[in-house]
């Protein structure tokens, strides 16, 4: 099998992604007032409903269109107006949010006009919510795919322009942590700059304790700051990868899906800027000089301290982590992260790999790892299997990446450290830090420990001092 291409076996063992409309109803819980609707069968809501509440440890409301076998023959027209109904009389929402599945997207269900149909019938009601589409088919995509379709799509929905652009900054955060998001506000607060940060999931994906139960949590993007998108002074998406990945395959070779900021910067002539996700001092640094740009304000001295003291740590603790090889693995932005960070503090990436198909990650890591002498095993569109099979040949030291390799880790009796999501076997999901100096030096001192550990825990004489 070739570096980066899609491995040639009859069946996936153990995928390393997750489906579409999953990605789609975390976007939508980051809309304020917003509940997420699947339109297809019930399964599928079960199955998202049950898979983001074992990561999040938060209660989760999805509602389904409920398909039937005489669904899927006479089409889901009366479902849809019914599971709608059933929505605003339960939850009175200010946005419903939507999303296709496979077997809607198969029969072709025209989700765009059945939410024009209903808006025509009930266009006098003085409580109409909002409405957002996202066609999300997993089997043109991952959960990533589906989140950036639903970025994209929210933005196109209710941008507008103004005449004249603000002095804001558009934040396209990307498929991070609630700890990650809450951590990027109060980095924009510190410095005094005026943000719009899409999807914001910090407070309805990490509730604090409620006495009484809410219906729809607390937090969100407020639909003022999704419409001032379209006439903010610039964005900045934190990803290369984005959504350019399979669900290019769904449109015309003369077309391309493009992400949110890519279709402001065409729409409505806002600059766009697609960087690395700040995972270390070198991609931290890149996303504050972009700022610094942006809005004529410099990095405050709290932040400067923060970049000192990571830079310490990786003097105090180089020797414990240099030339260490790693298994790294997950969604493909978070990926590229990772393995700049890598690179940056002498971790040595030996295997890279992602379910997502893009064939940027590839190229990137490549570019990133250009003077690495040991050339990483690079894989798209992999599974765990792939991914075992190669750690027992190459026998990396540690891994990095979600629950779903943990087996990996266990069988080669190396530390796995737990990063990006699903979290499903510790109880920390919500709240694990990747981003920025903070971020990244919670990051690295897990790093750094897990390694300590695994080398005390080995040693044939027991110690306590470093």
């Amino acid at each position: 099998m070739q570096k980066g291409k899609k491995q040639s076996f009859a069946s996936t063992r153990n995928a390393c992604k997750l489906c579409a409309p999953l990605g789609a109803i975390l976007v939508f819980r980051g809309i304020e007032g917003c509940v997420p609707m699947i339109h297809g069968s019930q399964g599928c809501a079960t199955y998202i409903r049950r898979y983001m509440i074992s990561h999040y440890k938060e209660p989760l409301d999805i509602a389904s269109s409920n398909f039937s076998e005489e669904t899927t023959i006479y089409g889901g027209n009366r479902n849809f107006n019914e599971g709608i109904a059933n929505i605003r009389k339960q939850y009175n929402p200010a946005v419903i949010g939507i999303a296709s599945t496979c077997l809607a997207e198969t029969i072709g269900e025209d989700v765009p006009q059945l939410i024009a149909e209903y808006k025509d019938l009930h266009i006098n009601e003085p409580d109409l919510p909002k409405f957002v589409f996202a066609s999300t088919p997993s089997y043109c995509g991952s959960h990533m795919d589906g989140f950036f379709e639903t970025v994209a799509s929210t933005i196109r929905t209710f941008a507008k322009p103004a005449d004249k652009k603000g002095t804001h900054i558009n934040i396209f955060s990307g498929f991070i942590s609630p700890a990650d998001l809450r951590m990027l506000k109060d980095f924009f607060s510190c410095w005094g700059i005026d943000t719009v940060l899409f999807p914001d999931f910090s407070d309805t994906m990490d509730n604090p304790f409620w006495k009484d139960y809410h219906l729809i949590p607390e937090g969100g993007t407020p639909m003022k700051d999704i419409i001032r998108t379209g006439s903010a002074k610039g964005s900045i998406e934190l990803g290369v990868v984005l959504n350019k990945a399979a669900l290019n395959g769904r449109v015309a070779k003369n077309k391309k899906i493009v992400t949110a900021g890519e279709w402001l910067e065409t729409s409505y002539n806002i600059p766009n800027k697609q960087i690395y996700m700040p995972i270390g001092i070198d991609a931290t640094d890149v996303f504050v000089k972009e700022l610094e740009e942006k809005t004529g304000k410099k990095i405050p001295e709290k932040l400067k301290l923060q970049r000192g003291r990571l830079i310490d740590s990786y003097i105090d603790c180089h020797k414990y982590i240099s030339g260490k090889r790693v298994m790294v693995y997950g969604e493909e932005d978070l990926v590229i992260g990772l393995v700049s960070f890598f690179h940056e503090i002498g971790i040595k990436p030996v295997i890279v790999a992602s379910g997502g198909e893009s064939s940027v990650m590839t190229e990137e890591i490549k570019k990133i790892l250009s003077d690495q002498e040991e050339k990483p095993i690079i894989l798209e569109g992999s599974d765990f299997e792939s991914m075992h099979e190669y750690a027992k040949i190459l026998k990396p030291d540690f891994i990095v990446g979600h629950s779903k390799g943990y087996y990996i880790a266990r069988e080669l009796n190396i530390p796995i450290v737990r990063v990006g999501f699903p979290v499903h076997d510790r109880s920390n999901g919500p709240r694990i830090k990747h981003l920025l100096y903070e971020g990244t030096q919670e990051l690295f001192d897990r790093i750094v420990n897990a390694l300590l550990e695994y080398k005390q825990d080995h040693s044939p004489v027991g110690y306590k001092y470093m």
